[in-house]
């Protein structure tokens, strides 16, 4: 007798069916998986066979086949053991049921117990997508599941549970979505307010969250850079419903969701370590796995001690930061991940640390400091849209009794600014002016008159380039939106004019 089960498989951070097909013959005894299956899905076979012994039923004698389709996909790790299990279960007639409406995901232990398995979100997306009715997960998965809606999820302990759930002798109950919706608030969150001083800087960031721009952070060391590019998130625009989900997915494919904190509904803030592999920057490896540059989708990567990184892991940034995606090739087939960040870096003006301040002496030779900007390549630099001097706080400040101001009212200007770009772009494949595609660039960023004869006289004084040009449009935008602002205004484009540091100050150090 020949069985059918439904099950997924993981590409990427995307899901496909998947068909566990069962056939039991006389012969020999043989238990064959076919099907393109890794070394995980194959050594299922004696996991399948412990866990049928010790859950009560007999594992059949005789020539046993498992066929996965489809066969040219390549099929990973050890979530088939609960489909398999039930393939043969019903072929060899020791379960009755229909299960054509319902797929099976789980990995097995040798007792009949299912354990968490990675992934689980996205082939719950795609189960629903093709008109599955029921999901049978382990129950550590069940509220990462449930997450998708509008498809009854059961979490399942053990292999005898799912038995009597399917004779209808003993029914699980299945996990609703009310479940499953986790704010993942902190105790102590970063706030704005906590900062002294840095009011320039803070506009800067209040710009970059308004329209989605890159930033780079340029300053002494003490002077807060890294404090204020971790409240950057408090800033941001709330993540849409389906922001979360797709950052979920990522997450979920990585094994990186909890079960407490199910839905990600916090924008990711990625701060990973200069000493960083560029594989472990944009993803990749031999079975292809998303890096930092796509763990921090929908949200903020923060590179600190920006030189300190190689040449090859900041060069591998140029094309994600443009294209919004990461591509990687290899053998087996192509994988895309989305990676659509906020891109802010901090760096030292010289190695050490004090070239430009009013207060220390910068010890380095010119050479040195032209050594120590050269490691970051011009083309990378055109693609930040800013670059903001961060000076060291003075004791007026840091003394201060006033009170600063709280990331709550920032970000409602930032909301405010964020949706008349969403009605702006309504119609548009973008959706912030960060993303303004080259041909709606000149129709979208109406100048003024004088504001265009400013623009004109900074381009050829600051030799600037076209994606630089490009850059300080898009940033004008994002002022004059923050202002509510239909055009933009010689002090939008002179604003913006100020957030190109590099452009002005450190660059002919390179010559």
């Amino acid at each position: 007798m020949v069985s059918e089960i439904n099950s997924l498989g993981i590409f990427g951070i995307d899901a496909f069916m998947v068909k566990v097909e069962s056939d039991i013959s006389p012969g020999l005894p043989v238990f064959d998986v076919v099907g393109l299956p890794d070394v995980a899905v194959k050594e299922s076979r004696n996991r399948v066979r412990s866990a049928i012994n010790n859950s009560g039923f007999n594992f059949p004698v005789g020539k046993i086949t498992i066929n996965l389709a489809p066969a040219d996909i390549r099929k990973e790790g050890a979530i088939y053991d609960l489909p398999i299990l039930l393939s043969i279960l019903i072929s060899s007639g020791q379960i009755r049921s229909n299960v054509s409406s319902s797929a099976f995901l789980g990995e097995l232990s040798l007792s009949g117990e299912l354990c968490k398995i990675n992934g689980v979100l996205p082939m719950a997306i795609e189960a629903k997508n093709k008109g599955i009715k029921n999901l049978y997960v382990p129950k550590e998965n069940a509220l990462e599941a449930a997450i998708v809606g509008g498809i009854n999820v059961f979490g399942v302990d053990t292999v005898r549970d799912l038995y009597l759930h399917l004779t209808n002798e003993k029914l699980l109950t299945s996990t609703t979505s009310k479940q499953n919706i986790s704010l993942d608030e902190d105790d102590d969150p970063l706030d704005f307010s906590q900062v002294r001083g840095q009011y320039r800087v803070k506009r800067a960031l209040e710009i970059v969250a308004a329209g989605g721009h890159n930033i780079l952070l340029i300053g002494p060391p003490g002077s807060g850079k890294s404090m204020l590019a971790k409240r950057l998130p408090s800033i941001l625009p709330s993540m849409t419903r389906e922001e979360s989900i797709e950052t979920t997915k990522i997450y979920s494919v990585l094994g990186k969701v909890s079960n407490n904190n199910c839905l990600i509904v916090k924008r990711p803030f990625r701060a990973p370590h200069h000493t960083v592999s560029p594989v472990g920057l944009s993803g990749g490896g031999s079975i292809p796995k998303p890096g930092e540059v796509t763990l921090a989708h929908n949200g903020v990567l923060f590179l600190d001690e920006f030189p300190e990184f190689t040449h090859a892991s900041l060069e591998v940034l140029r094309q994600p930061i443009e294209d919004e995606v990461v591509t990687i090739s290899r053998a087996r087939g192509t994988v895309t991940y989305p990676c659509s960040i906020i891109l802010v870096a901090a760096m030292n003006p010289c190695p050490c640390g004090y070239f430009g301040d009013e207060k220390r002496t910068c010890i380095c030779s010119q050479r040195a400091v032209s050594n120590y900007l050269s490691k970051i390549s011009g083309p990378l630099l055109d693609r930040i849209d800013m670059h903001v001097d961060v000076p060291a706080v003075s004791f007026y400040d840091l003394n201060s009794d006033d009170e600063e101001e709280k990331s709550e009212y920032i970000k409602q200007r930032v909301e405010k600014a964020r949706k008349i770009q969403t009605e702006r772009y309504k119609n548009q494949r973008f959706n912030c002016n960060a993303k303004i595609t080259p041909e709606a660039l000149h129709k979208i960023c109406d100048l003024s008159c004088n504001a265009e004869k400013l623009l004109e006289k900074a381009f050829h004084k600051m030799d600037l380039s076209a994606r630089a040009y490009d850059k300080i449009l898009k940033i004008s935008r994002t002022i004059a939106d923050l202002d509510s602002s239909e055009c933009v205004e010689v002090n939008h484009v002179a604003e913006a004019l100020q957030y190109r540091s590099l452009d002005k100050k450190y660059w002919r150090h390179r010559e």
